[in-house]
């Protein structure tokens, strides 16, 4: 919601996991901003992992899937106007559907329920799907969903195992988008992500040998070496899987910004306010926050930057420009009161940082500059 007055705030955060979703805080600050004096724009964002239904709306569907250990899951899903679904991998085979890594099974966790999930969007009739990653259970390189889409007649391998007796595969109709999270490619997901997910060591080598295999598998099948694709490790190789079978893997940030006209809206900002719970050394690698401060800084618009913790250690040289204000809740409430009291602790900071710089005008933009984050 943008209202008319001026001067006008661009409200822009990811979520604070565990206790505060994106659309809550994009709430807070606006109503901040608002009692300032100041119109607000929200427009919560995502990386590509959790939050990405909220941050690109739509009507809301739920379809009953398989869950990581095979329990069933109510799985919540969006339908847009222009027949864009849109998919949480987390809603169907996330870690909190296994109850947590305490008990979870990272051995056989599978993203079966993805592939329903996408499957049932399908049905639906939507014509592209957006895959979000992130917040998963399984490092199964997406062998599950694979299934899945397998059972449901919309893939079906090949054969590329003899040079000149290729039989072609039959791949995803519909335009099937990932939103990746993550850079790590396909095998190292075992070792990056696995013990997050409850594995031992001794599980992490097995579940790396596993996807090792996998990707011949993938690449006898589908003639896709998914080995070589930058993020292909995503939601513990999900995004490798889904690029076997005729997927675009994208960048989660970009592809949201875009979807939602991010840099358009933050164009005509005299500030723009983001956050998220923890800015560290991944801020500033394709996740959100660092994505918004990038924007902002090619426009040459201020940025209030709100974070639960701040790793000071992480943050990059050309966030001391004077332009980019960086507070941690933490540091400025302590420890139990950022936890227990989030929103009420973001409003406080954006209302007292907007009491000391409402009149101070927008900067003119400078062109050329590098930026937050783009190095």
């Amino acid at each position: 919601m943008t209202c008319d007055s001026e001067p006008r705030v661009v409200a822009a955060p990811d979520k604070f996991r565990g206790t505060a979703t994106a659309v809550d805080l994009a709430a807070t600050m606006a109503r901040a901003a608002r009692s300032a004096g100041w119109s607000c724009d929200e427009a919560p964002v995502a990386d590509g992992g959790e939050g990405i239904l909220e941050a690109l709306g739509g009507d809301r569907r739920v379809t009953t899937v398989r869950g990581p250990l095979g329990q069933p899951v109510e799985a919540e899903w969006r339908e847009t106007a222009d027949d864009t679904a849109v998919v949480e991998m987390a809603r169907a085979s996330g870690l909190d559907q296994a109850g947590g890594a305490e008990e979870n099974d990272p051995l056989r966790a599978s993203t079966y329920g993805t592939g329903e999930l996408i499957a049932a969007a399908i049905a639906g009739g939507a014509r592209r799907v957006v895959v979000g990653m992130g917040g998963s259970a399984t490092t199964d390189g997406g062998l599950g969903a694979v299934s899945a889409l397998r059972a449901a007649r919309l893939v079906h391998s090949g054969d590329y195992s003899r040079p000149g007796a290729h039989r072609a595969p039959v791949k995803l109709t519909v335009e099937v988008v990932v939103a990746c999270d993550v850079t790590t490619r396909f095998v190292d997901a075992a070792e990056r992500f696995a013990p997050q997910k409850g594995a031992s060591d001794a599980q992490v080598s097995l579940l790396r040998r596993r996807l090792e295999r996998l990707a011949q598998v993938y690449e006898r099948d589908f003639g896709i070496d998914v080995r070589e694709i930058v993020g292909s490790g995503a939601a513990g190789g999900l995004a490798g899987g889904l690029a076997a079978v005729g997927a675009t893997l994208v960048g989660g940030f970009d592809l949201v910004a875009t979807e939602l006209d991010l840099a358009a809206r933050i164009s005509t900002a005299d500030l723009v306010i983001t956050g998220e719970g923890r800015l560290d050394a991944e801020t500033f690698s394709g996740k959100a926050v660092g994505g918004v401060a990038a924007l902002a800084a090619a426009e040459g618009v201020p940025v209030l930057v709100v974070a639960g913790e701040v790793d000071t250690d992480a943050v990059p040289g050309d966030w001391a420009d004077p332009e980019i204000a960086v507070v941690s809740l933490v540091d400025r409430f302590g420890a139990e009161e950022a936890m227990a009291r989030t929103t009420e602790c973001v409003e406080t900071v954006v209302a007292e940082y907007l009491a000391t710089h409402s009149d101070q005008p927008r900067a003119p933009r400078s062109e050329g500059r590098s930026g937050p984050g783009r190095r």
